[in-house]
């Protein structure tokens, strides 16, 4: 990819005549702030130097001062920003994240991982100009383990540059990284270093290849089992840097704006830093993966004259084409094969006790309700660390030696969200679902996106133990009761995904060209045809046919089928469809984003907590984890501790929930 930046030299530039104009804007009461940013984001950041110089020769003054002095608050922080050589204001991003009471361990990690050499060997000289300290030596005083390690290779500004690759050290590398870390008990960190660190990015590109075909998974998804805490994040980031910069930068800005506030320091950092560099790629790759374009992204997450500033530096607003841009479809098209190609080891949080004894549980539950008061930590501390079929022994076994029914006795001595998640954990998978399928479709309202997220992302052989239990506990099938209850082609597509009739075979070549074809044909037929089609495609074909189809329908189309159902389908029947592609793509990421929402904002989506939590904890919470952590700067052990502490006095919901999630990343 070639990289394109938006801040290009002016043409017919006279520093003299720009330093009279900022002058002039700073000169007497107020300052002409348009004519400041109008100027400073239409220079390169060689002119600006040039600006600086022409201002102390003709008015005897420094220009950051001036700057510093007239303007206030974010707008001030990006203009002076701006007037830095780029060694400059990474050396002082540096500073910052060092200096004081703790570190700012992303900063390091962005900076460190996507500079190449000649930038980080400047940014080196320039703190050691700026500041007086040797930048190596107060990372070393401000960092530790193999995270300082890292830091530490990565500021040598020694990684091979040359373009010259050695097939044989292409595959040793492969084979060294797998025996580091999927191969054996342990990680050896050193070998991710020295190899991650040192290695050309040419070179890089054909060992994460060759890693994928030894270990049939992605040398992120090693990275996120193998290793952890902030070594785990740089790692990642490197490896992002490696494949695709624009990326990694598209993921960072989406970050610093989305929720509630806006990071402001990463937002300039990045803005300033690549708006001479490759500004357009990451647009590109913005819109591509967010749907949205990273002009109005930041229109609608700032504002005044720091808006207009960054707007500036961004350059134009995508969705305006209205059309994919073809560097974003080659992205689609290799991140569909990345998926499509890539073996996901699916990793539960809970997994069934050693030493395990129906009765003694049994006898302990019944210890901790009978009498006055009830144990909730002994409850919780028993079914919270068994498997869901150690927990049918327990109710059982409840029955044969107490002659009492272990879920009456339950539902009587707790209550509220305690009460329902840990009911939700004593029912079999099926009777879950079942009975979650039920809530979803009672009283006046229906639930879509649980009936949504619940078929879409359950095998056959789930969605057929669902049916059987949901016959035998509500004496109705549960097509009945969507038929019932929803209408039209959304009914449709729910009765489709409740027959339990998904194929289960590899991806068809052949086939998935076809498929791939009809979809791309409908796209152009009316709105009836299109959305038929799709779900005659959609709800029947397996998950690893799916993935084949969706990379071919951007070469047949031009366009990522994300962005053709968002842009052509409205309602349920988009959601349904989008949670489809979501799920194809990546389950885990799927669901990190529902509990996300359920968590976010005024109040939690309870319901969709439990549901989450409680049937995906024997099966990929763990990666769920590693998704929510990488996507929202925030762990899920964290976000559920401060999300559901209102309403939860007792703190037992909240522990349960913990102890589900299994540990903090």
């Amino acid at each position: 990819m070639v990289f394109r930046g938006i801040i290009t030299d002016a043409p017919d530039f006279d520093p003299s005549t720009d330093a009279e104009t900022l002058y002039n804007a700073m000169k007497g009461m107020g300052s002409d702030k348009e004519a400041i940013l109008d100027l400073v984001t239409s220079r390169s950041n060689v002119q600006r130097q040039e600006i600086i110089a022409a201002y102390k020769c003709n008015f005897g003054q420094d220009l950051i001062e001036d700057l510093k002095y007239e303007l206030t608050g974010k707008f001030e922080r990006l203009i002076v920003s701006l007037m830095r050589t780029p060694a400059y204001h990474d050396a002082k991003e540096i500073n910052d994240a060092v200096k004081g009471a703790g570190t700012n361990e992303k900063v390091l990690i962005e900076v460190m991982a996507s500079r190449n050499n000649q930038q980080i060997q400047d940014m080196v000289a320039a703190y050691k100009d700026a500041y007086g300290s040797d930048i190596e030596e107060d990372i070393i005083a401000d960092t530790s383990g193999h995270f300082k390690k890292t830091l530490i290779v990565l500021l040598q500004g020694t990684r091979d540059e040359s373009g010259v690759v050695d097939a044989d050290l292409v595959e040793q590398d492969a084979q060294d990284l797998y025996a580091a870390g999927e191969e054996q008990w342990g990680t050896d960190e050193a070998k991710f270093i020295m190899i991650l660190g040192n290695r050309s990015k040419t070179h890089l590109h054909m060992v994460f290849d060759a890693y994928e075909k030894i270990g049939e998974t992605t040398i992120e998804d090693s990275i996120k089992n193998e290793l952890s805490g902030d070594f785990e994040r740089l790692m990642l980031a490197v490896v992002q840097c490696i494949r695709n910069v624009p990326m990694f930068y598209a993921k960072r800005l989406y970050k610093s704006m989305k929720g509630l506030g806006t990071t402001d320091n990463t937002l300039i950092r990045i803005m300033i830093s690549r708006s001479e560099i490759d500004m357009l790629d990451i647009r590109e790759c913005f819109r591509l993966v967010y749907e949205k374009s990273l002009y109005n992204m930041i229109k609608d997450d700032t504002s005044g004259d720091y808006k207009r500033t960054l707007l500036n530096l961004c350059g134009g607003d995508d969705d305006l084409a209205g059309e994919f841009f073809p560097e974003a479809a080659q992205i689609a098209y290799k991140m569909w094969e990345t998926s499509a190609t890539t073996k996901v080891q699916l990793r539960p949080t809970l997994r069934p006790a050693h030493d395990f004894d129906p009765a003694a549980d049994a006898q302990a539950l019944r210890k901790a309700m009978k009498g006055f008061g009830t144990d909730e930590d002994a409850i919780i501390d028993i079914i919270a660390h068994r498997s869901n079929a150690q927990r049918q022994e327990i109710r059982q076994t409840f029955k044969s030696l107490l002659g009492r029914d272990l879920m009456k006795d339950l539902k009587s001595e707790l209550s509220k969200n305690l009460e329902r998640l840990i009911i939700g954990l004593m029912l079999t998978p099926a009777e879950f679902d079942a009975k979650m399928m039920k809530k979803a479709m009672e009283g006046a309202g229906t639930d879509e996106h649980a009936l949504i997220e619940i078929l879409v992302t359950r095998s056959s052989e789930q969605i057929l133990d669902m049916n059987a239990a949901y016959q035998a506990g509500y004496t109705k099938s549960m097509e009945e009761a969507i038929n019932s209850d929803t209408s039209g082609l959304f009914c449709r597509i729910l009765v489709s995904l409740a027959q339990g009739a998904r194929e289960e075979e590899p991806a068809n070549e052949e086939r998935a060209n076809a498929d791939a074809q009809e979809l791309a044909d409908a796209c152009n037929a009316d709105s009836d045809d299109m959305e038929n089609k799709f779900m005659s495609i959609l709800c029947t074909r397996s998950f690893p046919h799916l993935r084949r189809v969706f990379q071919e329908f951007v070469r047949y189309s031009n366009k990522d089928i994300e962005q053709i159902i968002k842009k052509e389908m409205s309602g349920d029947v988009k959601n349904a469809f989008y949670a489809i592609v979501r799920s194809v793509k990546n389950q885990p990421s799927y669901f990190a984003d529902r509990l996300y929402k359920a968590m976010k904002g005024l109040g939690t989506d309870d319901r969709a907590l439990i549901r989450i939590m409680v049937s995906r904890s024997e099966i990929d919470l763990f990666n769920i984890r590693k998704e929510f952590k990488e996507t929202h700067d925030v762990s899920l052990h964290e976000f559920i501790q401060v999300e559901t502490m209102i309403g939860d006095t007792s703190g037992d919901y909240r522990k349960t929930l913990q102890l589900l999630c299994g540990g903090e990343d």
